[in-house]
């Protein structure tokens, strides 16, 4: 079978779950993978006939994807903020909307020296910070340990120095004191559960996903309370947030940040909350 006709083939198989743009993109991203050839040699050598190595591991690709699992955990990598990073099936795929979070922070933050970073998983958030502010001395808690096997390997692979913490954060006393502290924590209520698709409940970790308990904002009232005790005087907290109870999450900081601020995603939806102390 040639490239060409593989493609047709993968499209029409894909039909019911992509449309017939994204099976397109989602055959060439396999096809660089797979055969080495990017898109303009895909279209130079359509003609050209498949190994049946090729073939076979296409295939596999095929019955994957027809799974309903991520095609990002297929390959084992993503693109975030212009970088490679890799992941698996214990970490969350990064949403572009902590995209927006990082860029607010950095519109916002002046050299910072110490941060944190609540609910690392793959440890895009320090990454990046530590990136664009490189003499800062960056933390990073989560509580799973195969999660932050793959924080570790990225921050290796971007050689960003950070140090990760595995933490109960919950339940644990915080330590120290920091200028930023940023989060992204699990945020989807038991309620809301219905509301997501079967290829994310699926196929990402719950508990990254959504809140340990009936309380969707038990993390941001735990990030409020240590607010008090460990941001510096004029240190500012960032967070992405449940779009349903952004006013609700705003209340929590209003009591302890001397500014707060909800802050929309491109999207229009209730998505960040910022402030300073």
């Amino acid at each position: 079978m040639t490239i060409l006709e593989y493609k047709r083939h993968f499209k029409s198989e894909l039909s019911n779950l992509y449309s017939e743009a994204e099976s397109a993109e989602l055959y060439s991203i396999f096809l660089l993978k797979t055969v080495g050839f990017d898109k303009f040699q895909q279209r130079r050598f359509m003609h050209q006939q498949l190994l049946s190595s090729h073939l076979e591991d296409l295939d596999e690709v095929l019955k994957t994807l027809k799974s309903g699992k991520p095609f990002q955990q297929i390959l084992g990598e993503t693109e975030f903020y212009g970088m490679k990073f890799f992941i698996d099936e214990n970490v969350l795929i990064p949403r572009p909307e902590t995209e927006e979070l990082l860029e607010l922070a950095i519109h916002h933050l002046k050299e910072p020296k110490k941060i944190l970073d609540i609910g690392t998983g793959s440890g895009i958030i320090p990454i990046v910070l530590k990136k664009h502010f490189p003499f800062a001395e960056i933390s990073a808690i989560d509580f799973s340990e195969k999660a932050l096997e793959i924080a570790k390997k990225n921050s290796i692979f971007h050689q960003a120095e950070i140090n990760f913490i595995q933490q109960d954060y919950l339940n644990q006393d915080l330590e120290g004191i920091y200028e930023v502290i940023v989060s992204n924590p699990p945020y989807i209520g038991i309620t809301e559960q219905d509301e997501i698709s079967d290829s994310v409940k699926e196929f990402e970790p719950k508990m990254a996903l959504f809140s340990p308990t009936s309380d969707p904002l038990i993390f941001y009232k735990k990030i409020a309370k240590d607010s008090k005790n460990h941001l510096a005087e004029n240190g500012l907290v960032f967070l992405e947030i449940n779009q349903k109870l952004g006013r609700e999450t705003l209340e929590l900081f209003k009591e302890v940040l001397s500014e707060v601020r909800l802050v929309k995603d491109i999207s229009g939806n209730d998505r960040f909350v910022w402030g300073i102390r």
